[in-house]
């Protein structure tokens, strides 16, 4: 079983992690910590209207959540804040209650299924896309309120 869960493919990914590091100058940035084992990234994003132009990520994490933070940095760019926020839900879903993996550009992630069985690693898998969400919903909002500063439209 611990096989199925760190596959050659995951190990893989944890070891190449696309766009690490941070950004020079973010719209937003964003930290998520699991309590339980103390795994941190910070994810740093510009956007443009509501996608995601550029990103970064500075990740202290064991191999799953290396793992998805791999998946989202590969294929991140581009991604609306209403295409994360799904990816998060359906990711959710898949490790919580055993749901399909995320479609699209994030199906990559259906190789962390068998953390399913693992609920005290679901926290640690899922904090790159809480903390991707976080920060593009936080810039999307700034940048809303830079250009409208009274909310009229």
């Amino acid at each position: 079983m611990i096989d199925d869960l760190y596959s050659a493919k995951l190990l893989k990914l944890a070891a190449n992690m696309p766009r690490a590091g941070r950004l020079a100058a973010p719209d937003a940035s964003a930290e998520k910590v699991s309590k339980l084992c103390g795994s941190r990234i910070i994810v740093d994003v510009a956007v443009d209207g509501d996608r995601v132009a550029d990103f970064a990520q500075d990740v202290k994490a064991c191999a799953l959540g290396q793992a998805s933070a791999a998946v989202l940095g590969a294929n991140v760019i581009g991604a609306s804040l209403q295409e994360l926020d799904v990816a998060r839900e359906q990711f959710r879903a898949m490790l919580k209650a055993g749901g399909p993996a995320p479609d699209g550009r994030f199906s990559d992630l259906s190789m962390l299924a068998p953390v399913k069985d693992y609920p005290a690693r679901h926290t640690s898998t899922l904090l790159a896309f809480e903390a991707v969400t976080a920060a593009v919903r936080q810039a999307v909002e700034a940048s809303g309120a830079r250009t409208s500063p009274a909310g009229a439209v």
